[in-house]
C-alpha cells in the first residue's frame, strides 16, 4: 500500500483521504491549524503541519484546492520543489483552468509524474466512493495508479497527454451551472401554471430529461433548503474559467456569458455561499 500526502481536505477532499485511508492507504493530510489538526485527527487521520513535512516519503501526493492561486501557492513553491520525491506521483484533484496546470507541469521537479485527475460527483458520491476521474497525463502512470483511483471512484478515465482533463472537467462544470439556471426558469413556470415543485420533479427525474444532478437536488429543492454541497461561488468560478477557455481558443459562448451574468447577479445578493441551485428559488421569487 502507499503513502499518501493529502493536500486540501474540504468538502470533496475529506471523504476520499477517507476511503484511501479504508482502502489500507497511509493517509497523511495537511493541517496548518491546531484546530484543523484536531478534527482531521478525529477522523484517524495521520497530519502534518507544513507541506515539506507531509510530502517527504510519500510515493503520492494528492492535491484538491480551490483555485488557480492556491494550486500555484503550492505547487510552485520553493518549500513543495526542495521536498517533492523524486520517484513520486502528484495527482491533482481541483478545478483549474488549463494554464494553470500547464504551468505546474512545466515547473514540477524532475522526476515527479503528473496526473491532472478532477473529479465530477457529488460529495455523497465522493464517500461511496462513485465519483468519476477524469484523467490526462503519462498513460503508463495512469495504469499504475488505478487501484488508488478505484478507491474513490466507479470509473477512471483516461483522456490524453496534457490538458485534456482540464478542458473535459470545464466541459461538464458548464452543463452543471446551466441546469441549475434553466431549471429554475422552468419550474418557475410550473408553479405560475398551478403545479408545485414535488410533482413537476416527480416527473422530471423519470423522463427523458432525468440526469443525477437534477434527482441529487430534488430534496433541496423540495426543502427549500441550500446548504452548500457546492457553493453558487465555487460554480462561478468554473464557469468563469469555461469562458476563459472559449476566449483562448476562439470559441463564441453566448449562452454562457449570459449564465455567468446569471451567477454574478446571484453573488451580488449575498447568496455566493449558498448551493449553487439557490438559482431555483431566485426564478420562483422573480415571479412573485
Amino acid at each position: 500500500m502507499a503513502v499518501i500526502a493529502w493536500i486540501g481536505a474540504g468538502k470533496m477532499g475529506l471523504p476520499v483521504c477517507k476511503r484511501l485511508k479504508d482502502a489500507g492507504h497511509d493517509v497523511r493530510v495537511l493541517a496548518r491549524s491546531p484546530e484543523r489538526k484536531a478534527a482531521l485527527e478525529a477522523e484517524g487521520l495521520t497530519t502534518a503541519s507544513t507541506v515539506p513535512a507531509l510530502i517527504n516519503g510519500a510515493d503520492i501526493i494528492f492535491t484538491c484546492v480551490s483555485d488557480d492561486k492556491a494550486l500555484a501557492d503550492v505547487l510552485l513553491s520553493d518549500g513543495f520543489a526542495a521536498s517533492a520525491p523524486p520517484d513520486a506521483t502528484l495527482i491533482d484533484m481541483s478545478t483549474v483552468s488549463p494554464a494553470i496546470s500547464a504551468e505546474v507541469a512545466d515547473k514540477l521537479p524532475a522526476g515527479l509524474a503528473y496526473l491532472r485527475a478532477p473529479v465530477s460527483g457529488s460529495t455523497a458520491m465522493a464517500s461511496t466512493g462513485t465519483l468519476t476521474a477524469l484523467v490526462s497525463g503519462p498513460e503508463q502512470v495512469f495504469i499504475a495508479m488505478a487501484p488508488v483511483f478505484a478507491a474513490f471512484t466507479k470509473k477512471a478515465f483516461h483522456l490524453g497527454t496534457g490538458e485534456e482533463a482540464r478542458v473535459l472537467k470545464l466541459v461538464i462544470n458548464s452543463l452543471v451551472a446551466a441546469t441549475s439556471a434553466l431549471l429554475g426558469e422552468a419550474l418557475a413556470v410550473g408553479l405560475k401554471g398551478g403545479l408545485n415543485n414535488e410533482a413537476m420533479l416527480e416527473v422530471i427525474n423519470q423522463s427523458a430529461v432525468a440526469s443525477p444532478l437534477i434527482g441529487y437536488k430534488t430534496a433541496m429543492i423540495t426543502k427549500g433548503e441550500y446548504a452548500p454541497a457546492a457553493t453558487l461561488t465555487m460554480l462561478l468560478k468554473d464557469v468563469e474559467l469555461f469562458l476563459d477557455a472559449g476566449r483562448s481558443t476562439g470559441v463564441d459562448l453566448p449562452l454562457n456569458s449570459m449564465i455567468g451574468n446569471i451567477y454574478k447577479a446571484a453573488a451580488s445578493r449575498g447568496l455566493g455561499e449558498q448551493d449553487f441551485f439557490v438559482l431555483v428559488r431566485e426564478a420562483a421569487a422573480r415571479t412573485s
